[in-house]
């Protein structure tokens, strides 16, 4: 039995966002993480981290959904990096070469780190 679907946040600052997905993004769930992701970026975050640590499962649907993120946030100078440790989530990203587009890291703080290196290099 897969894991529960849940979304959790933690706003860092008034910029950085944090919001980690547990169990499988497709969908049936993607539209959650479009929302929050969309909630967050309206409220004037710029730079957030999607945390994929617990994520067992993205499929194209949840894939759109980063990359909407991503356009919205370069819009507004943002940034968005994803954290990441499943292998086969990774071999999503590279087949669809998104891993050309998105920064994913193995851990959160190196994370939140590229976030600010991300934003004092613009």
């Amino acid at each position: 039995m897969p894991p529960e679907f849940a979304l959790t946040e933690d706003a860092l600052d008034a910029e950085r966002h944090v919001v980690a997905v547990r169990g499988e993004i497709d969908l049936f769930t993607a539209p959650e993480l479009k929302q929050k992701l969309t909630d967050a970026i309206e409220g004037g975050k710029t730079r957030i981290v999607v945390d994929l640590s617990d994520t067992t499962f993205l499929d194209s649907t949840a894939l759109g959904v980063l990359i909407g993120a991503v356009k919205r946030l370069r819009s507004r100078d943002g940034a968005l990096v994803i954290v990441n440790v499943d292998q086969n989530i990774a071999k999503t990203f590279e087949i669809t070469g998104l891993d050309q587009i998105f920064t994913i890291l193995p851990e959160r703080q190196a994370a939140i780190s590229a976030l600010d290196a991300e934003h004092t290099s613009s």
